[in-house]
């Protein structure tokens, strides 16, 4: 199948759940309806410091401009890439185009093994550093002249006055990597290619043979913007995290459970640094601590089963009420996806 003519969805939820609230760290859902808001809302904001008339409304003007920002999500973030197509200048053009020598050979050589005949989950793993997080891998996946090079790359976009479109309401400051031209080129045969063969043995209760859609960006953490990332979970059922660089102290990574585990003050900390990447379940709960000094930057791809999320969707817990989109949406369809062989062009 030709995944370019598969036609991609978001839940309905999308416009209801999940709104992240910085402030008083917590999530909530919005109907569109600010009196059903204060029923549901109101008493828990006030246990998280939200005290005042004033405050609360500012609560329902952030709700209310992030619902506008994501019914228009699609046709705003389709004209944001044109605009970056017709007038942005890269710094490294040949980023947009995926090549052999931008990963490390330990990327390349488990890649190797996942896509020969003989290989077993068991192998693999041998093959991989595991963390002391269940099901958490971690393996170098970029060369240090990559990482260096897309930074630039990524601050030169940074730098110029085109319209930006950011991840999602937990980073203010990240970029998506679509919006600047990445996908086609770059991730998508980083997905199908590279990372889709790993996952197909590691994760195969999530779909992990069957990622036939992403989101990517990238999260930058700075002194004076985003110190940290708030325990959450992904809209994915993999996800692969890459840390680029640059110099940074403290920032400590950290997993807990599940999310439909019973939650539990007890973590598992991880150090994050340069090249390697942290491939695990998009539903297992994680966060960052907040830098003390520097620059950060991660590359973040969400990788989707519509498989898998065709069945329930992982933000309400439901079946997914389809709503059309544009791109790649959150990665539900209508259609069900033939097995293919993700080693076959290797």
């Amino acid at each position: 199948m030709n995944w370019k003519s598969k036609e991609f969805f978001v839940c309905g939820c999308f416009f209801t759940h999940n709104y992240f609230l910085k402030d008083y760290k917590c999530h909530v859902t919005y109907y569109d309806d600010d009196d059903k808001f204060s029923q549901d809302w109101k008493s828990v904001l006030q246990s998280k410091g939200c005290k005042t008339k004033e405050q609360f409304e500012d609560v329902l003007h952030k709700v209310r401009t992030e619902l506008r920002r994501r019914k228009n999500l699609g046709p705003d973030s389709m004209k944001r890439r044109k605009e970056v197509l017709s007038r942005y200048k890269p710094l490294h053009p040949h980023l947009y185009t995926l090549q052999d020598s931008y990963l490390s050979s330990e990327f390349k050589e488990l890649v190797l093994y996942a896509c020969s005949k003989d290989a077993t989950v068991d192998g693999l793993v041998k093959r991989i550093a595991l963390e002391t997080a269940e099901k958490v891998y971690s393996f170098p996946v970029f060369s240090e002249v990559f990482c260096r090079e897309f930074i630039e790359e990524l601050c030169h976009f940074e730098q110029s006055d085109l319209p930006k479109g950011r991840p999602n309401t937990m980073n203010n400051y990240g970029i998506l990597l679509n919006e600047l031209g990445f996908d086609e080129g770059f991730l998508t045969p980083l997905r199908e290619q590279y990372l889709t063969p790993l996952a197909r043995l590691l994760f195969p209760e999530q779909g992990g043979g069957n990622l036939d859609s992403h989101k990517a960006f990238v999260v930058t953490y700075k002194m004076d913007e985003d110190l940290d990332l708030n325990y959450h979970y992904d809209n994915s059922e993999v996800t692969i995290n890459v840390s680029l660089g640059k110099e940074f102290c403290d920032g400590v990574l950290y997993f807990g459970d599940m999310r439909t585990a019973p939650r539990r003050e007890e973590y598992t900390r991880y150090v994050h640094k340069p090249t390697i990447g942290l491939l695990h379940r998009g539903q297992h709960m994680h966060g960052a601590m907040p830098i003390s000094d520097g620059e950060r930057y991660n590359l973040i791809i969400w990788m989707r089963s519509s498989q898998v999320r065709n069945k329930l969707c992982p933000m309400c817990d439901e079946e997914p009420k389809l709503v059309r989109t544009e791109g790649y949406g959150d990665g539900f369809s209508q259609l069900e996806p033939e097995t293919v062989n993700v080693c076959s062009t290797l």
